[in-house]
């Protein structure tokens, strides 16, 4: 259990702000507003105050500036710098759960050194998007003692930096991945072994990501499975995870302390945050979401994973064998 204390700010986010152009069998888009820090603003933004660290180009457009302030961000921490900003190009088959990358322009992404205002430098959470383990660790240095420390990574940093990643992780609360680099990172393939490793270097918490089929939980209170949510169509799966991560936190940053049933209550959360990511391009689905329409989903989620408890008139009789 974890109680959270007073901060300077709330919560805290450093990852890549981006222009994307996805195609998928459901359409396309050109140019759109993505990256991992704007995914778990606009989805943390529905529950606590988000404050965000990243840079951006010279042709970044202002519309985007003005749509995160609008939706509560503070970006003090945003830099823009000459040049371009980061652009990734990808594609998707009838499996949403594979983006092809077909072009990937760091841009002035390439150069970039996170740094922390004054006024950021005490936050009580603190999400380190998927980034370079080593900027990740420069965040990490620039900040006081969060209450609540996570961190995103994928298999690149994974087979390039995996020492910066593993000095990472040992300084983290809560570690999310899917569940193919849970499974490289800790060199095996049942899940729950994969998360045992991960834990044993210091987290008290391991979200694996499974795309279509939900995520899964380990903490010391044991073991967590919840499904997606059932979106009627999936357009764009780009960002879910970063939304996930949003609703996640942003629910644990809201409530006065850590436990298990608040860490069950997250785990739903950033599920239907992420269900409205993949209904749309971009932050489309995630734009106009109010709080009934998050309450509803919570519920459905709810509905969809109870199991009633056996009366003894519904006990099955084992069938022993002659």
């Amino acid at each position: 259990m974890v109680n959270l204390v007073e901060a300077d700010v709330s919560t805290l986010v450093v990852g890549s702000i981006a222009l994307d152009t996805v195609e998928t069998p459901h359409g396309n888009a050109t140019d759109a507003l993505g990256g991992t820090a704007v995914f778990f603003s606009i989805a943390a933004c529905n529950f606590t105050s988000v404050n965000v660290v990243g840079v951006v180009g010279e042709d970044f457009p202002e519309r985007h500036i003005e749509l995160l302030q609008g939706r509560g961000c503070n970006l003090d921490g945003l830099q823009r710098r000459p040049g371009r900003t980061f652009r990734w190009v990808g594609s998707y088959d009838q499996n949403m759960n594979v983006a092809h990358t077909l072009d990937t322009q760091l841009n002035v992404f390439e150069s970039f050194h996170p740094e922390l205002p004054l006024s950021y430098r005490r936050p009580r959470t603190l999400f380190l998007g998927n980034i370079d383990p080593e900027l990740q660790l420069m965040v990490l240095e620039q900040c006081g003692a969060p209450t609540l420390t996570a961190l995103d990574t994928m298999n690149f940093w994974i087979a390039r930096k995996r020492e910066a990643l593993t000095d990472v992780i040992r300084h983290v609360d809560v570690v999310l991945v899917n569940e193919e680099e849970a499974r490289e990172y800790a060199g095996v393939y049942p899940i729950h072994e994969a998360a045992r490793y991960i834990r044993e270097l210091g987290p008290h918490s391991v979200v694996i990501k499974r795309g279509e089929y939900g995520s899964v939980m380990f903490t010391d209170g044991g073991y967590v499975a919840i499904p997606a949510f059932p979106s009627e169509q999936v357009k764009d799966t780009t960002g879910a995870g970063d939304s996930f991560a949003g609703g996640f936190l942003g629910y644990l940053d809201r409530a006065e302390e850590v436990k298990a049933d608040v860490l069950r209550r997250a785990l739903a959360y950033g599920t239907v945050m992420a269900s409205f990511t993949v209904e749309d391009f971009s932050i489309d689905g995630l734009s106009s979401v109010s709080e009934r329409h998050i309450e509803e989903r919570y519920e459905r989620l709810r509905d969809i994973t109870a199991i009633e408890p056996l009366q003894q008139s519904q006990r099955i009789p084992v069938q022993r064998g002659a």
